[in-house]
Formats: C-alpha cells, structure tokens, sequence
C-alpha cells in the first residue's frame, strides 16, 4: 500500500545534499504532496504495516520523517490519505524503510 502525505516543514540540509544517490533531497518543498510506499522489507510481519505510516493518525496529527542516507534532511507532514492500489508518480514518490 501507499500513503500520500502533504510536506509540512523540513530542515535547511536537504536543499544543501549534493552527493548523486541523494540529489532527490534537494527538490523536497514545503506544501507538496509525496507518496509513500509500504513494501515487503520495511513492513512488519505481525502488522503487515510499515511503522511511521500514521496509520492511527488524524489529518491535523503532524508526523515527523528523516531521510535515510542524511539523517539532517528531516522534517514534518501530515497524512492526507492511503491507498491500497500504489499509483505514486515517478517524482515525488518514497519508499518506507
């Protein structure tokens, strides 16, 4: 499954990421939506949830997220919803781990 989070805030370090795997921290703004994937690895076997999905959070319940690869690139979003069809686009799309 997916979840579509709106971008809420992040820290001033995923504009500054440079290094080629993780150039994709630089196009993170505030108030885009990014989507979410829940896959085998990340997800929990007695849960069958991947953990930081808001999965028991309300629209208003600000969520926070760091990236793997720049534990500076961090910041908040809130869920907007989730989708048991994946249909994320190729830009704006993540992967939970």
């Amino acid at each position: 499954y997916c979840v579509e989070f709106r971008t809420e805030s992040l820290s001033q370090h995923c504009a500054l990421e440079t290094r080629p795997f993780a150039r994709w921290m630089q196009y993170l703004r505030e108030g885009h939506t990014v989507c979410v994937a829940c896959q085998a690895p990340a997800m929990s076997t007695a849960t069958q949830r991947c953990s930081g999905d808001g999965h028991n959070a309300h629209r208003d319940k600000i969520l926070h997220w760091e990236a793997i690869g720049n534990s500076q690139c961090r910041g908040t979003w809130k869920k907007i919803r989730q989708l048991e069809h994946c249909s994320c686009p190729l830009v704006h799309s993540f992967i939970f781990t």
